[in-house]
């Protein structure tokens, strides 16, 4: 079997079209000047719908003062990044599935229909409801068999940011992509008021390159993380006007954890997957690591304008389709040796003899198996970014009239780095 780390070390020979880079940097500007759907919650308590970027938010519809929802668990196909199509299975078309947003108090009513091939159930996790509403096929409910629907109904008797995921087969179904999130808003609102809320969920997959399908049987060797099922340059940016109370929840059903990191700011810890902190105990990070099976979120003031990477602090969990297996040649110097190969393979490219550099080079510039993303891709308005994985970019600017993607900053003259005199 070709895996990964194989696949790169022996097609990095090659020096190939930029095609797949190209698409993926127009796929980028696409996918980001795409407005988030506002979600209809209703307007009795003081916050702002969230914001689940490259995703949605579900429907729902009044039945006797009950909000009644409709999941459909079902396969669905993903593009991570333009050039890249992944069969995975999540809710209503999508991984991960739209996000559920409700008040405090509601009464909610949510219908869930499964098309898969196999049993599943929806656990509502962090969610305080009666024991034959938790979701856990054989031991609060059956499980819900190909073709038919099941109903839950609870009330809210809690505020938090939690989220909704099988109990059936769950190493399977989750690591295909069955997830989403569950909002609850408090009814009394934010001790803040809040203009944005962004939500994003963490994942890894195995993929090997050239296939479309995740190997749900991989416990550690992931080679693609990412945001909402997204990679970048697949992901939208997370836009905010000056000065905008900005809150982001992460969370994760992945096997590991995930350190998100953002510059330009600071943030303070409000919440978790068990309730609101008080604010008195709120604590500032620049890094909040996110645990498996958890949620955490932050809050910040957006008062320093322009474009801020906001990513995974693990090396190569912001990277695409990385792996283990490339020789260690860094010091070696391989210039006879390139020499040599290259009389063979016209166009081969020495890998890793300095650092990352050529690295980033290489992975633009050969050619992969369909359905393979490069490493390292995208370009900014200073040249290649070099990332990939969970990374995206917070854009702050002053003077929008709306959060549609502004395109890059125009920083200030004198402020930007640049070579010595």
């Amino acid at each position: 079997m070709l895996s990964r780390r194989k696949f790169f070390s022996g097609a990095a020979a090659i020096l190939g079209g930029s095609a797949l880079v190209n698409r993926l940097a127009r796929g980028a500007e696409v996918v980001a000047n795409q407005s988030p759907t506002p979600s209809p919650v209703g307007s009795s308590a003081n916050y702002s719908p969230v914001v689940t970027p490259n995703g949605s938010t579900l429907p729902w519809t009044m039945n006797g003062g009950v909000k009644e929802f409709r999941l459909i668990a079902e396969p669905v196909k993903r593009e991570f990044a333009p050039g890249m199509v992944v069969n995975c299975w999540g809710y209503n078309g999508q991984t991960p599935g739209p996000t559920i947003e409700a008040i405090e108090g509601d009464r909610v009513r949510i219908f869930v229909t499964n098309k898969l091939p196999e049993p599943t159930t929806v656990h509502w996790h962090g969610v305080i409801l009666p024991n034959g509403m938790d979701g856990v096929g054989g031991v609060t409910q059956k499980h819900i068999q190909p073709g038919e629907t099941f109903v839950y109904e609870f009330t809210l008797k809690q505020h938090g940011v939690q989220m909704y995921h099988p109990h059936s087969d769950e190493m399977i179904q989750m690591a295909m992509g069955m997830q989403g999130f569950f909002v609850i808003h408090p009814k009394g609102g934010y001790p803040e008021p809040v203009h944005r809320h962004f939500l994003v969920f963490l994942q890894e997959w195995a993929i090997e390159p050239g296939s479309y399908t995740p190997n749900p049987n991989i416990m550690t060797d992931f080679n693609l993380f990412t945001f909402n099922s997204r990679v970048w340059p697949g992901t939208a940016p997370l836009v905010a006007k000056l000065n905008d109370r900005v809150r982001v929840s992460f969370a994760n059903l992945s096997m590991d954890s995930h350190p998100i990191h953002f510059h330009g700011h600071r943030w303070w810890v409000v919440e978790t997957d068990g309730g609101q902190i008080p604010k008195s105990a709120w604590w500032p990070e620049t890094t909040m690591n996110v645990p498996p099976g958890t949620t955490r979120t932050v809050e910040f003031v957006a008062d320093n304008p322009g474009d801020w990477p906001f990513h995974c602090h693990k090396n190569h969990h912001a990277m695409n389709a990385m792996g283990h297996e490339i020789p260690n040649v860094l010091g070696v110097d391989q210039k006879g040796v390139s020499g040599q190969i290259g009389k063979l393979v016209p166009g081969y490219m020495a890998m890793g003899t300095t650092g990352g550099g050529g690295m980033g080079e290489m992975s633009k510039m050969m050619p992969g198996p369909k359905n393979t993303l490069p490493m390292m891709t995208g370009t900014g308005q200073f040249g290649p970014i070099d990332m990939g994985g969970m990374f995206t970019i917070l854009k702050i600017r002053d003077g929008i009239t709306n959060y549609d993607d502004p395109g890059p900053y125009q920083n200030p003259e004198g402020t930007v780095a640049g070579p010595a005199a």
